[in-house]
Parts: C-alpha cells; sequence; structure tokens
C-alpha cells in the first residue's frame, strides 16, 4: 500500500489528532491531509473531549501525557461517543503496561514516538484479519525490558511507588531513581 497517495477512508475519514507537541502537531495533521484524511486538531485533553463529544470522529491519533492530563480521558470519551472509531494513542514514554491500559479502554494500537505518518496510517488502517507488522530491526534491548517490567508492575500498583517497590523486592528510593529516568533504548 502506498502511503504518500490519498487511500480508501470509506464515508467518513474524519480524524482527529491531540497532541500538545505544536510542531508534530502540524506537521502529523498536514501528513494526513495528504493521504486523504480530514483532520481536526487539538492540544490539551479538554479540547480533545470537546471534540470528541460535539464532532465524534471516524479515526484518531491521541498523545498518551499531554499538559493538562492523559490522553486516555479522551480515548474513553470518544470510545463512548463513537464505538466504531479507530484510535492510534502516541506517546514518547513506550510502557507495555500503558499500551495494554490504552487496549482495555478502546485504543486500536499503540505507537512509541517519534512515529511517522506511514507507522501511523498503517496503525489505523489495520485489521483484525491483516496479517502482522514485520518485527522490529532493533527489539528492545534486555534493560528496557527489566524498565517495561517495572513500569508495568507500577501501574498495576496504582503508582504507588512504596508497594511498587515492596512487590519487586527493591529499595523504594532505588525504584524512584529509575522511575525518574527515561526510558533505555
Amino acid at each position: 500500500m502506498d502511503m504518500n497517495t490519498p487511500l480508501d477512508l470509506g464515508p467518513d475519514p474524519s480524524l482527529l489528532l491531540v497532541d500538545d507537541d505544536e510542531v508534530f502537531l502540524k506537521r502529523l495533521a498536514r501528513a494526513l491531509q495528504n493521504r486523504g484524511f480530514s483532520v481536526e486538531t487539538a492540544g490539551s485533553v479538554v479540547a480533545g473531549k470537546a471534540i470528541a463529544r460535539a464532532r465524534p470522529p471516524a479515526y484518531a491519533v491521541i498523545d498518551l501525557r499531554l499538559e493538562d492530563g492523559n490522553g486516555l480521558d479522551v480515548v474513553e470519551t470518544l470510545r463512548t461517543a463513537r464505538q466504531d472509531a479507530r484510535i492510534v494513542v502516541l506517546t514518547g514514554y513506550g510502557a507495555i503496561a500503558t499500551a495494554v491500559a490504552a487496549v482495555k479502554i478502546g485504543a486500536t494500537d499503540y505507537l512509541s514516538k517519534p512515529a511517522d505518518a506511514n507507522e501511523v496510517v498503517r496503525a489505523l488502517l489495520l485489521q483484525g484479519d491483516d496479517p502482522l507488522p514485520e518485527p522490529p530491526e532493533n527489539p528492545m534491548s534486555a534493560d528496557r525490558v527489566r524498565w517495561e517490567h517495572i513500569q508495568r508492575v507500577y501501574e498495576q500498583c496504582d503508582r504507588n511507588v512504596s508497594e511498587t517497590a515492596r512487590r519487586l523486592s527493591m529499595h523504594r528510593r532505588t525504584l524512584q531513581r529509575i522511575l525518574a529516568k527515561r526510558s533505555p533504548r
């Protein structure tokens, strides 16, 4: 499928794009418009939820961490307003636990930033019976797998550092230092 030409998006090509990174938002919006989507943008949870309620789109690309809250709130609002919406969650903090949470509340797929327009379109249009995408060229390192596991337990403990440290048999301060760092590659 050639991603640089307009695609067959069905009768409703409406797409909501929610991200607080203005440069990324404009660049991705332009790229998706070039592929045939009718894009409406929002830079916050509040604006995204308002659009999702007023004009629920067929497609959505929503950043997970926004300045005024969590993008999963927008996903929930959109899923309530339109059951058939195809939703992709983007984040710069690619934690498996968060991906699971996003899919459980209705996201179609989950991508880590930086994701280009082609990856986003593939995720939006991938159907349940489509073949799986190719495996990544650079799979996660052992350090990254460890970090992902810690993030998952942290999410399962409702972001309680003391409880997470106890369950992982690690010192609370050590865990706090790990959580404060960006994810390893």
